[in-house]
């Protein structure tokens, strides 16, 4: 499910006085790091939220596989498909979409409705 916002609407500003859009773009760059960075400084604005913790799920979930020794190793010739979906979701993000990913979208909500109460 994806939800884009009215090009007429205007851009929220966030707690790091950024614009939600570009800010949402940079819970990605670094992967899970961004994530939790951008989790523990953004308290209010939702959208944010939840692509520092779509960030955190998706990409500490790869890191894990990743270093698990024969696991990972059948995992490297998916590389290219982490990279495009690295560069997918920091352009959904920077669109103003909340684009979630099936399964870990949903996962990524129900964790941050729990930190949220």
């Amino acid at each position: 499910m994806k939800t884009k916002k009215s090009k007429i609407e205007k851009k929220s500003k966030t707690a790091l006085n950024l614009d939600e859009n570009i800010e949402g773009a940079f819970c990605y760059v670094f992967g899970f790091v961004s994530g939790v960075v951008f989790l523990l400084l953004e308290k209010e604005d939702k959208f944010v939220r939840f692509h520092a913790m779509q960030s955190l799920v998706v990409f500490l979930g790869l890191f894990l596989i990743s270093v698990i020794p024969f696991i990972g190793f059948l995992a490297l010739p998916f590389a290219p498909l982490t990279i495009i979906l690295w560069l997918v979701l920091i352009y959904k993000a920077y669109s103003g979409e909340k684009f979630k990913l099936p399964v870990i979208g949903n996962f990524a909500e129900k964790q941050l409705a729990k930190l949220d109460k």
